[in-house]
Formats: structure tokens, sequence, C-alpha cells
């Protein structure tokens, strides 16, 4: 009995690694052990197994980021470079197949912290905490339809094992400091989790240099500025989540989570403007300086509550899902101007723009299998938006030299905005041989802006989505996908606030927006060879109407209630006409030297066509984007890791947006029977800076703009796992609020 005792447990052993990893094997340890003890508790058991980085869903990628060795000491953009399909600018602007108007979620959960600043968001996530990113590009109906570009979730580490365990990262740089803790206990039935990580990206300088051309009927302004912008970030992130299966059938599940970050930069800028009068070709010269201070800050807490019912016919669930936000972004600017050798400013103004964001998520779910080969799937959710935002500016008196609130441009501005939504998806086989999803959603939203000679009437968008696809027996998927999404414009491409950080250049939003509407086409396919390796081929057609796009205005005077700016340009988004963006995408992974070598590609391109009332048809052209990373498994638990990545320049309505080039080389070695590791990375060590080139054209206005951003660093990292493990069935108690599409096919 003892004999068939222990090969019982080691069968079953095997059956739960086997669900969790593509290989995996137990070492002789774990054997001795398993001879030695006739518990039913198994203790000190250790599964050694590696789980593909890449894997292909049959609606999205997933990038399995504990196995990715160059990312540990980086943060969530850091790890989204490496995405296949995903596409990140130095500036942190992220495309998912070319469009810009993604969704992200944190555990299938939105956040506030996302609405303020999307490049501080994924800047202040730790990758040492991030269990895997699921790059969502064909959502099916049960999923939230805004992201015009699809979705990007974000699932952070966790412990299914029972007992009390946990992991610390903690790692240094010359850019970039981060730390985090993770703490996990779980019995029979109850589990609880606790973490806190930290960040810091150190102070670093970006020279800037613009040369800017501007005409009207009487006169040519030309703009010389060059100086530098230091910049600085730093971050924190703490929660609580507990699971509880109250029976065989009811579980409860909840998380709250405590998020605050903030940046900082102060710039200085030499600036020469040339002014020529075309009736008597006079010229005239102002030459200066301008110093400017921009903070931007924002503390937001995340709640959630969700329970789930099973019944006794396999697949049949009801969940019921609450999730709260509440955030408060906060931003405020400071700048003077000075004239060479002048004893003090002789202009300036200062602006604060402190606000709120409440954010209600409700959500029912029902799955009702109606046989082996059909199953039905119903919701409904409603999502209430609450924001609030205060403006407050100062304009300077250069005679008394103190700065006076100008009522004219403060003002409060009241946003209001709720999704009532409804789908029906159902899951079916036709012909034993075609795998279909198909459903609908319908969502009707309602927006009030407390603004001046601003309404946006209800509006009602029908939804619909299938994916049709078939496993050969041979490994080889193929797929079609259509889906229909919507982007509505966030809080700060609606918040009017005026940012005169630069004067000559301002930014701002447009409260008037209408949402984007995007058709999306995907035809896949995907194969797995026998070998390990993989290689997947996309076409991409995507159709966005009342396109949203960044739209620069040139001024030579800019009136704002009652006060004159010269020589001007605002920048803020528009609904500019209909966006075609035709692409192909290559990506896949090849194994070497029984597995010691794993090489994987990514390629990307795109061509974009856009017509525009406004702009005509114009030809946006062809942009790619590549990457390659490698790692060799040495002896002696070492990998060494080597990543590089291109984004070629892209032509955009009014100009150029600049190309990309980044790279890192990274190696960690594993310790104490693999519960600890060191490594160390490097990013651009061989370029100090990445040459930033953008420019804008109008027909009375061009700009020609260099930034050369500080990329390169170098970095050590440091982890430990520590407790204990068995091998008790866990019971799957997630409830994403994904509604279940993160199973994929």
């Amino acid at each position: 009995m003892k004999q068939v005792s222990i090969l019982f447990t080691l069968l079953f052993t095997l059956l739960v690694n086997a669900q969790t990893t593509n290989s995996g094997k137990i070492t002789t340890k774990a054997i001795d052990s398993l001879a030695g003890n006739r518990t039913k508790t198994i203790e000190g058991v250790i599964i050694v197994g590696k789980k593909a980085i890449v894997e292909n869903k049959i609606d999205k990628i997933i990038y399995n980021v504990a196995n990715d060795v160059t990312s540990q000491s980086g943060a969530a953009i850091d790890v989204l470079r490496k995405v296949p399909q995903v596409t990140v600018d130095a500036d942190g602007n992220v495309e998912l197949q070319g469009n810009p108007n993604v969704r992200f979620l944190i555990n299938g959960k939105p956040s506030s912290i996302f609405g303020n600043s999307l490049a501080d968001a994924l800047a202040s996530i730790p990758a040492s905490q991030i269990k895997s990113i699921e790059a969502v590009t064909s959502p099916g109906a049960k999923y939230d339809a805004q992201g015009t570009g699809g979705i990007i979730n974000i699932v952070l580490n966790e412990s299914k094992v029972k007992g009390i365990n946990g992991i610390v990262n903690a790692s240094a740089g010359t850019r970039f400091e981060t730390g985090s803790v993770n703490l996990n206990f779980r019995n029979n039935d109850f589990s609880l989790n606790a973490f806190f990580s930290g960040n810091a990206q150190l102070k670093s300088r970006t020279p800037f240099s613009q040369d800017r051309i501007s005409h009207s009927a009487t006169n040519e302004t030309r703009l010389l500025q060059n100086g530098y912008t230091d910049f600085q970030r730093h971050g924190y992130r703490t929660g609580l989540g507990f699971d509880w299966s109250i029976n065989k059938t009811n579980t409860l599940s909840g998380s709250v989570s405590y998020n605050d970050f903030a940046n900082k930069s102060i710039g200085l800028i030499n600036q020469e403007q040339y002014i020529t009068d075309f009736s008597n070709s006079s010229e005239q010269s102002i030459i200066g300086y301008r110093n400017s201070v921009n903070r931007s800050s924002v503390n937001s807490i995340d709640g959630n509550l969700s329970y789930r019912k099973t019944f006794k016919k396999e697949g049949q669930e009801l969940t019921a899902d609450y999730v709260v936000s509440y955030g408060s972004p906060n931003s405020n600017y400071l700048q003077t101007q000075s004239l060479t050798g002048g004893l003090s400013p002789y202009n300036g103004i200062s602006g604060q723009n402190p606000g709120t964001d409440y954010t209600h998520n409700l959500s029912i779910d029902y799955v009702q299998p109606i046989n082996d080969k059909i199953t039905l799937e119903m919701g409904t959710k409603a999502i209430l938006q609450h924001i609030t935002n205060a403006t407050d500016v100062n304009v300077l008196d250069p005679v008394s030299g103190q700065y006076l609130s100008d009522p004219f441009q403060s003002y409060h501005l009241k946003y209001d905005m709720g999704v009532y939504a409804a789908y029906l998806s159902s899951s079916l086989k036709l012909f034993n041989w075609l795998d279909v999803r198909a459903g609908a959603r319908y969502e009707y939203t309602t927006v009030k802006i407390d603004y001046q000679n601003t309404h946006i009437p209800a509006y009602s968008l029908l939804v619909p989505s299938f994916i049709l696809s078939h496993k050969f027996e041979s490994g080889e998927t193929v797929k079609l996908a259509y889906t229909r999404r919507v982007e509505r414009p966030e809080y700060s491409e609606l918040n009017p606030f005026l940012n005169f950080s630069d004067p000559h250049n301002i930014t701002t939003g447009n409260p008037g927006l209408k949402p984007e509407i995007g058709d999306n086409m995907e035809l896949g396919y995907n194969k797995n060879f026998s070998n390990g390796a993989n290689l997947s081929l996309t076409l991409t057609e995507r159709i966005n109407s009342q396109d949203l796009k960044q739209i620069t205005t040139f001024y030579p005077i800019y009136t704002v209630n009652g006060t004159d700016y010269t020589n001007v340009s605002v920048t803020s988004r528009d609904n500019i006409g209909k966006e075609y963006n035709s692409g192909g995408i290559v990506s896949g992974s090849v194994p070497f030297f029984n597995n010691k070598l794993n090489i994987r590609g990514n390629m990307m391109v795109f061509h974009r066509y856009i017509v525009s009332d406004y702009f005509g048809n114009v030809d946006m052209g062809v942009r790619y984007r590549l990457n390659l990373n490698m790692n060799y498994q040495f002896p002696k638990d070492v990998m060494l890791e080597m990543f590089g990545n291109y984004n070629s320049a892209a032509k955009n309505i009014q100009g150029k947006n600049p190309q990309s080039i980044t790279y890192s080389i990274a190696a960690r070695k594993q310790f104490w029977n693999k519960k600890a590791s060191i490594g160390i990375t490097a990013t651009n060590p061989f370029n100090r800076y990445i040459k930033q080139v953008t420019t804008v054209d109008t027909n009375d206005y061009s700009s020609y703009s260099v930034r050369e951003l500080p990329l390169r660093s170098f970095g050590i990292s440091f982890s430990y796992k520590f407790g204990k493990m068995d091998f008790k069935k866990e019971k799957d108690i997630s409830n994403d609020y994904l509604n279940g599409a993160s199973q994929g096919n």
C-alpha cells in the first residue's frame, strides 16, 4: 500500500504540474521526500518547470514575464516593448497592432492610475511583480468595448500553494531603483496575499532644441529654442487581497490597493525670436531664456469584491463583481521668461490643476452549457464615472513681482459618464471541425460636462464580434476574427486645462471630442513544431471612424479670456475623419542545442491611409517594428539574454514622429536551490542618448524639434523566494473581471 500511495501521489503531482507548465520534472530530492513521508501533505517538493515566454491564444498573446531575464530590474513599460504586436516609443506611448487607443487593466480590472498619465502608471509597476501581460487583440462580447486598439491586461504575481510563502525583489541602477515584497498565506479554504513595491527613476537630463518658423499675412517669426529638462519620477504601490471558498459551490474574493506616484521636471531653455515685418522688411529680435517647473502626481485606491456560484452541471456558473476606484490626480506648472541681462522676469504664469476621479463598475455574468458543443454566456454591466477638476491660474505682475490670480483663466469642471451594457455570446463547434465564438454587446453611454458651450448627447453602440478557428492535428491553428470597439476620450484628453509651461507651445484638452469607432478584422495562422519552435502569421485591417488624432494649430495671437498670447501653437486631440490601418505581423521562436539556446523574433509592418474632410486624403506611408531576443542557458543555472528593438519613424497627419532603437544585455545566476537569483542588466550601454527628431508642418507653421533621451543604464537585481509548498489540488477560484476570457483556447 505504501508503494501504491507513493505512485498515486507522484502521478497526481505530475498532473498538477502539467496543467501549469509546458514541461516539467520532479527532482530526485522530491522523490526522496515522497518515499519517506506517509502524510497527506507533501512539503519541501521542488518543481523544475519552464512555461513558454510567449503563448499564442485564440484571442490574445500572453507574455510570461517571470521567465524574462532582462526585464526583472525594469518596469511594466520595459516589458511591454517585448510583447509581440505591441509597440512602445521612447516616451512610453503604447500601441497594439498599430493602434494607440488601448484599454489597460490590472488583474483584469480597471484602475484610475491609468487616467492621468499612462507612462507614469506603467513606470510605477515593477517588472518583478508581474506574472504575465496579456495583449487581447480580438476581444469578445464579454469584454468592455472601450479601446479600439484592444486590451492589455497586466497580471500580477500570486501564489496558489498551501502554507506561507513569498518573494522579495530589489534592484538598483544608474537610472532606476525598485523594490518589492509579496507575501502569501493559504490553507484549505482561505488565502490571503499582501504586497508592497516602490520605484524611482533617478534624475536624468534631456537636451532639447527647436527651430520653428511661422507665417501670417504681415510678418514671419522664427523661434529658436535650446536647453534641457531634468526629469525624475518615483512611486509606490501596496495592497491586500483574499480568496474564500465558503463551500463547494460558493466563493468570495476581494482586494484593495493603494497607489501613489509622482514626477517632476525642471527646464532651462534659451530663446531667440526674430520677427520680420513684410511691410518694411525690418527685423525685431527678442533674446532671453525661460525657466519652467512641472509636477504631476496621482493617489488612488482600487477595490473589488467578487462572488462566484457554481452548479451541479459542469461549466454552469454565476458571477457578480463590484469594482471601485478613487483617484486624486494633480498637476501644476510654473514658468518665467526673462530677457538676457534682465534683472527680473518680464513674463510669468503658474497653474494648479487638482481633481478627483471616482469610478464604480458593477457586473453580473452567467454561463449555461447547453451540451458538449454549445455554451451560452450572458451578462449586464454598469460603469459610473464622476470627475471633478479645478484650475487656478496666477499671472506675474512684472512691476510688483507678485503672482496675481487670473479669474478669467480659472474655472471648475465636472464630468459624469455612465455606460450601461448587456451582452449575449455563445461558443460552439460546427461540423466537428469549426470552433465558433460569436456574440453581441450593447452599450448605452451618457456624458455630461459642466463646461461652457459643451454638450455631448447620449449615444448607443452595438458591438458584434466573432472568432472562427480550427486546430489541425498537425498542431496548426487558423482563425478569422472580427470585433467592433469604441474609444471614449479619457479625462486628460477632455480636460481643457491650458498648460503654459512653454508659452509658445501650449497643450490642452478638448471637451468636445466624440468617441472613435473601430472595426477590426484579423486573419491568423499559428504553428507549433515538435521541437518546441513556434510560428505565427497575422494579417490585420483596422478601420477607425471619427478617428482621434493630435492636432497642432498656430495662432499669431491667442486670446484666453481677455489675455493675449503671441506666436503660439496649441496642441490637442480632435476627430479628423476615418483611418484605414492595414498590417502584417510575423513572430516566432526557435530552440537550439536541446533548448539551451532560444531565439524569438517579431516583425510588424503597417500602412495607414486617412480620409478627412479637413485634411483631405492622406497616405501616411508604411511603418514597421522589429525586435529580436536571444537567451542561452549555461551550466550551473546561469542564463545570458540579449534583446534589441527598432521602431521606424512614422508619418503623422501634420509631420513625422521619430524612430527609436533600444537594446539590452542581461545575465542571471540562480543559487540556494533556485530560491534566489542575482542578475545584471545593461540598456543601450554604447549610446548615452537616443536622438528623437519630430517635425510638424502646416500651411502657416513648421517646426523641427530634437530631443536626446538618456536611456543608457546599468543595473543589478536580487530575488529571493521563501516559504513552504505542497500539492493539495486547489480549486480555481479566480474570478476574472474579463469574464473568463483569459482561459484562451
